[in-house]
């Protein structure tokens, strides 16, 4: 009863002054290998899904060789796909053990069966070997493959924006797609260099495979650096309150929650990000997925030429979307995101039309004009996603978000976008479907909570040096960033801790 009399009197004169030992310091050299560790999974992840869009009409015709063209092509499509059924479980059950075991763990668990996937799949054997078999396999090896994706991407942004210092959390957290960008690159470089290097034959028979191989070796590396990485700050902090708390300083500093009371308790904010991960990944699958279909199969391009165009365009989108980071962390997440929806609503058809004139400028162009969006909207999710959560659900929030959205959108954009020229017989049918995206993505963001410069919720302000840290307690009182009600609450659950503790 004493216990309880203590706690309610310190709930009643909650401790309002941030102090030095409050903020988070996270070291340059700490940061640097975190985000490394969490990149170098996103850019196997897209490595990955790269090598298998750039060689999907190629499995069409290994896996479906009876079919039409038209047949092939949405049947490598709609395997592509499936992979996104998978996600949504893997994002539920991930991000639950996420938010329980710890980021690290479950990310590691995540590009071990990603690597594994995707090796699997360059030594299965084809129709002419295994019959039905073979198309069933493969559905089978890309499920394997959405599960363990399910829990990449929100686990990987979780974590860097979790070690990001708050003033440039949406820079930091910029790399983790600069990484997808770049691993979609390497994917479709590394099939074209096999194109140009090696006959016809050889590549439709055998040649194909040689990526999809190369995951396990270069996973293996992937796998050492993320390992090398601790844990975030935020989540141990969590862990050690927990750990520390009787019941009710427990509920005080907050558990992770169930997927039903996670619904429950956030469905705005999960809405609010589905929406916003719809515009922006109908977009950007869109310029990597769906591209080399497009311009094979409907514009006619030959494999080789169409690949080479879009290698440049995702390394140039690559450098853009550190530079989105830094503007979204000037401007804040909710107007650059606006300015992305906008430039999507507005340049889809002007980039399509270029893309259907023909010639190799116009073609490079209207790719550009499309990637412009993706830039954008990347840098800002990757930031702004994460903090619709507290620490101790946000894996698991992220996870339902996410993989929900991409399930239902982005993961079916290819599959929607060439269904509509399949049935309108129209080229430029796909930029209205991004627009419609787009334009669902615009109203979201108007009505998303500002997080730029703030600290994430249900965690202290987290800085790069100690001298931002005495700065940062100088000007508490005036600093438009911090709501000091909201970390008078984190404050009092920590001294509540600090009680149980000592008694």
């Amino acid at each position: 009863m004493a216990y309880r009399q203590d706690t309610t009197q310190m709930k009643r004169t909650r401790r309002r002054r941030l102090e030095v030992d409050d903020v988070t310091v996270v070291e340059p050299k700490t940061l640097k290998t975190a985000i490394a560790g969490a990149a170098v999974g996103n850019l196997m992840e897209w490595y990955d899904i790269g090598v298998y869009a750039y060689v999907a009409v190629i499995i069409g015709r290994m896996f479906l060789p009876d079919g039409s063209d038209s047949a092939r092509s949405l049947f490598s499509l709609g395997v592509f796909a499936v992979t996104f059924i998978a996600r949504p479980l893997g994002g539920v059950i991930l991000g639950q053990l996420g938010d329980r075991l710890g980021r690290q763990r479950v990310l590691a668990f995540t590009l071990t069966m990603m690597a594994l996937a995707t090796f699997l799949i360059g030594v299965l054997p084809d129709y002419s070997k295994i019959g039905l078999w073979a198309p069933v396999l493969l559905i089978v090896l890309k499920l394997m493959q959405g599960f363990s994706t399910g829990g990449e991407y929100a686990g990987a942004s979780t974590f860097v924006t979790e070690y990001a210092p708050d003033r440039h959390r949406a820079l930091y957290a910029s790399v983790l797609d600069a990484g997808s960008n770049l691993g979609a690159a390497i994917g479709a470089l590394f099939v074209s260099l096999l194109q140009l290097n090696l006959s016809d034959q050889f590549m439709n028979g055998w040649g194909w495979r040689i990526p999809f191989m190369a995951a396990l070796p270069f996973g293996a590396v992937a796998l050492y650096f993320r390992l090398k990485v601790e844990d975030t700050p935020a989540f141990q902090a969590a862990q050690e309150a927990q750990r520390n708390a009787d019941e009710e300083a427990y509920q005080a500093v907050g558990a992770p929650k169930g997927v039903g009371a996670l619904i429950r308790a956030y469905w705005r904010q999960l809405l609010t990000g589905i929406i916003l991960v719809a515009a922006a990944n109908t977009t950007f699958y869109a310029v990597t997925t769906y591209m080399p279909t497009y311009l094979t199969s409907t514009l006619h391009y030959d494999p080789v030429s169409g690949n080479l165009l879009i290698v440049p365009v995702l390394v140039i989108l690559s450098a853009c979307v550190p530079l989105s980071g830094m503007l979204s962390d000037r401007l804040g997440r909710k107007r650059v995101l606006q300015i992305a929806a906008l430039s999507a609503i507005i340049g889809s058809v002007p980039a399509f039309l270029l893309l259907m004139h023909g010639s190799t400028w116009s073609t490079f162009l209207g790719l550009l004009v499309l990637a412009l969006p993706v830039a954008l909207y990347l840098a800002n999710l990757a930031a702004s996603l994460p903090a619709l959560f507290p620490t101790e659900s946000r894996y698991g929030g992220m996870g339902i978000t996410y993989n929900i959205s991409v399930a239902l959108f982005a993961g079916t954009a290819p599959v929607i976008m060439q269904g509509l020229v399949t049935l309108t017989d129209q080229p430029l049918a796909p930029a209205f479907w991004i627009m419609l995206t787009s334009l669902a993505g615009l109203f979201a963001a108007r009505y998303m909570k500002e997080s730029a410069r703030r600290p994430m919720p249900g965690a202290m302000p987290t800085v790069a040096t100690q001298e931002e840290a005495r700065e940062l307690v100088a000007t508490q009182d005036t600093n438009p960033d911090l709501d000091l009600d909201e970390l008078s609450d984190l404050l009092a659950a920590d001294d509540l801790k600090q009680l149980q503790t000592a008694r």
